[in-house]
């Protein structure tokens, strides 16, 4: 094995990245450690940012049966948003926690902990990706721009939370999710329960894959004392995961219900809403059984595939929307 393959820091490249990915394969040089800062290299992070966004614009558009043009600026200012903002968030994570990334096999690579960054320079690019997000943010309704700000407080808290608490997890689903709140309110113009229940059933799909990928860092988490799901819940995560699958599931139909029951929608779109909510269910069932707490390979698989089990609902609420 060359020395490169043991030790990717060398060459700049994040352990955890994916292999051959287009920063470390076309990015400019100078521009790569800033581009693995916002985990450009690891793109399932904007997804999972991203999708919670497009469950609520298509819900709320399930609502009204109805989709203008300004929904696809909706849709389009979610995706730039959601990868500047992750960006962003990612660059204020590895700040606050350069002194345990150094500690931790899987971390000590990235930017900062390596050497390839000053915070100083982290510092900048965080606030110039967050001032480009503002301006997107500045394009929408009132109401959604005060919910885009308001967004800022679990972003701000989450890096902290595996200090004071065994439950991290639910501050990261409160961050990620919050563009289901977001959509909804930039097509509807306010904020309403569907939204809520939407949120809800974000962060208890968020417990589900978090919890997932957590156990990949339990031993090092342990010796330097960082708190987290998969500590606390150790023998017993397939049981809790089990409980986090039966919530997305459940409340997803509350939402779907919630939205569509009292609409103009017909009993169709309505069963085929439903319908995207159990379909996603039984892909995290799909992934419980697959569980192996032992197997990084397999639990990084695992955590990646939850790009395809947040689209099954969306696939299915377009189709509701067009029948």
């Amino acid at each position: 094995m060359s020395s490169n393959a043991k030790k990717p820091e060398q060459n700049g490249q994040v352990s955890d990245a994916v292999k051959g990915n287009w920063v470390d394969r076309y990015a400019p040089a100078r521009t790569r450690p800033y581009l693995r800062l916002s985990r450009a290299d690891r793109p399932i992070g904007t997804w999972l940012l991203l999708i919670p966004c497009w469950w609520g614009l298509l819900l709320a558009m399930l609502h009204d049966r109805l989709a203008t043009w300004h929904d696809l600026w909706v849709f389009t200012g979610c995706a730039l948003g959601a990868w500047l903002m992750r960006g962003a968030g990612c660059t204020w994570n590895d700040i606050t926690d350069r002194d345990f990334d150094g500690a931790v096999e899987r971390t000590r690579s990235r930017p900062i902990p390596s050497g390839q960054v000053t915070v100083r320079q982290a510092l900048i690019w965080m606030c110039l990706q967050a001032l480009i997000a503002f301006c997107i943010l500045l394009t929408f309704n009132m109401a959604a721009v005060w919910l885009g700000i308001l967004a800022l407080v679990p972003v701000a808290i989450y890096p902290f939370a595996k200090r004071f608490t065994w439950w991290p997890q639910v501050f990261l689903g409160l961050a990620f999710n919050w563009g289901a709140l977001f959509a909804w309110t930039a097509h509807r113009g306010t904020l309403e329960a569907p939204a809520l229940y939407l949120y809800l059933a974000g962060i208890a799909w968020t417990l589900f894959y978090d919890t997932i990928y957590a156990h990949q860092d339990s031993e090092d988490d342990a010796l330097i004392g960082i708190k987290s799901t998969a500590r606390l819940f150790g023998s017993q995560t397939p049981m809790w995961l089990s409980r986090f699958l039966a919530a997305t599931v459940t409340l997803m139909g509350v939402a779907c219900l919630s939205a569509l029951l009292n609409s103009d929608t017909g009993p169709l779109s309505l069963v085929l809403a439903l319908a995207g909510a159990c379909a996603m269910g039984w892909h995290l069932l799909w992934q419980l059984n697959r569980f192996d707490p032992d197997d990084s390979t397999r639990l990084v698989a695992l955590f990646r595939s939850n790009r395809e089990a947040g689209l099954i609902p969306l696939l299915f609420f377009a189709v509701a929307l067009l029948v």
